[in-house]
C-alpha cells in the first residue's frame, strides 16, 4: 500500500496525518468527524471557537460545503486555484460547528502541492487541515518541523518537501463583491482588485454581514518562544540589551551580529520566514531581533506574520 493509501486509509479511520501544502504543513482530519476534529484542537491547543479551512481537491466540491455560491466566488477559484487562496462563504447547514467555530460561514481552499491534490483526491471529501504545530507557535513548512511539534503524538506525516510559499493562504470573504482580505497572503489585494474591476459581473454593494473571525487573525500568532522584537537596522545596530541576541535581516546581516540575512526578494523571504525563526529559536538566545523589511504592498503578507510573531 502507498503512502498516500495509507494515509487515506489513516483518516477514515478517525487519525491525523500531517499533509504538506504549498503554504504550510497541514494537521489534516475527515472535515466531516467530530471525533478527528476534536483530535485536531486537543493536540494543537488551539480554541474551541477558532475556525479551520476545510482543504478540497478541486473547486466542484465547494458544493458540499457551502451555499448560495455567488459567481465572482466561482470566479476566484477558477483564477487562483489551486493555489493560495481561501475563500470564506456560507456554510450548509450541515457543516460541523468545530469547523467554523460556531459561525454561518465556512473557509474553502484547494491548495497546489501534487501530494495535497492526490491525497485529497483519493480522500474525496474534504480535510480539516490548520497549521501542524502547537497553537500559536510558528507554523511549520517541513516534515522535520512537524516532527518537531509533536514528536510521537504523530504516526503518520506525508513528506512532500519544503513549502513552497511558506506562509499560510490569503483568506477572502467572498460572500459579497466586497472581497475583504481577512487576512494577507501570497494573493495581494492588487490582483483581486484586479479581478474584480475586469471580470466580475454584478453591482458592488456595501455589505451587511459581520467580519467572520479567520484562522490565524490573534494578534499574537506565528510566535517562537524566544523572545521578539522588531526593529530598524539602525536600532538593531545601536542594540544594548541584556543576554546574546540573534538577528532576522533583509539581504546582509549588520556587523558584529550573529544570525540569518533573508532574501531582499519578498517572494524568496516568505518562503523561508518560518524555518529561519525555528532555526533562531532553537539556538536559545536571550532575544531574536527581526529587522524590518520595506513597507510596500508586496511585503504585506510578511508585515502581518512578524508583527503578530513580536506581539
Amino acid at each position: 500500500m502507498s503512502l498516500v493509501a495509507n494515509a487515506v486509509a489513516a483518516l477514515r479511520r478517525g487519525e491525523l496525518v500531517g499533509m504538506p501544502t504549498e503554504t504550510v504543513y497541514g494537521l489534516a482530519a475527515d472535515a466531516r468527524n467530530p471525533a478527528a476534529i476534536a483530535r485536531i484542537f486537543a493536540l494543537k491547543g488551539r480554541p474551541a471557537e477558532h475556525p479551520v479551512i476545510v482543504h478540497l481537491s478541486d473547486a466542484e466540491h465547494m458544493r458540499a460545503w457551502a451555499k448560495d455560491i455567488p459567481e465572482h466566488a466561482w470566479q476566484l477559484a477558477k483564477q487562483f486555484w489551486p493555489g493560495p487562496m481561501t475563500l470564506i462563504l456560507q456554510k450548509l447547514p450541515g457543516v460541523l460547528d468545530q469547523i467554523t467555530g460556531g459561525q454561518d460561514s465556512v473557509g474553502l481552499r484547494v491548495p497546489n502541492h501534487p501530494l495535497a491534490l492526490q491525497l485529497l483526491a483519493e480522500f474525496d471529501d474534504g480535510l480539516a487541515a490548520p497549521s501542524a504545530n502547537r497553537f500559536g507557535h510558528i507554523s511549520p513548512t517541513t516534515a522535520q518541523h512537524v516532527r518537531d511539534e509533536f514528536g510521537t503524538q504523530l504516526e503518520l506525516i506525508l513528506d512532500g518537501g519544503a513549502a513552497q510559499i511558506g506562509i499560510e493562504s490569503s483568506i477572502i470573504d467572498a460572500r459579497t463583491p466586497e472581497l475583504r482580505i481577512l487576512r494577507p497572503g501570497a494573493i495581494t489585494a492588487a490582483q483581486i482588485a484586479h479581478l474584480r474591476d475586469t471580470q466580475f459581473t454584478g453591482t458592488q454593494t456595501a455589505s451587511a454581514l459581520s467580519t467572520p473571525r479567520v484562522s490565524g487573525a490573534l494578534k499574537s500568532h506565528y510566535a517562537p518562544r524566544t523572545r521578539t522584537a522588531l526593529l530598524s537596522r539602525a536600532e538593531i545596530e545601536a542594540w544594548t540589551g541584556a543576554g546574546a541576541a540573534l538577528v532576522l535581516s533583509v539581504a546582509t546581516l549588520p556587523a558584529l551580529f550573529e544570525g540569518i540575512a533573508l532574501s531582499a526578494d519578498p517572494a524568496e523571504y516568505a518562503s523561508t520566514l518560518y524555518a529561519a525563526l525555528r532555526a533562531l529559536d532553537a539556538r536559545g538566545a536571550a532575544q531574536i531581533l527581526i529587522e524590518r523589511p520595506p513597507q510596500s504592498a508586496a511585503w504585506a503578507a510578511i508585515w502581518d506574520r512578524i508583527l503578530r510573531a513580536c506581539a
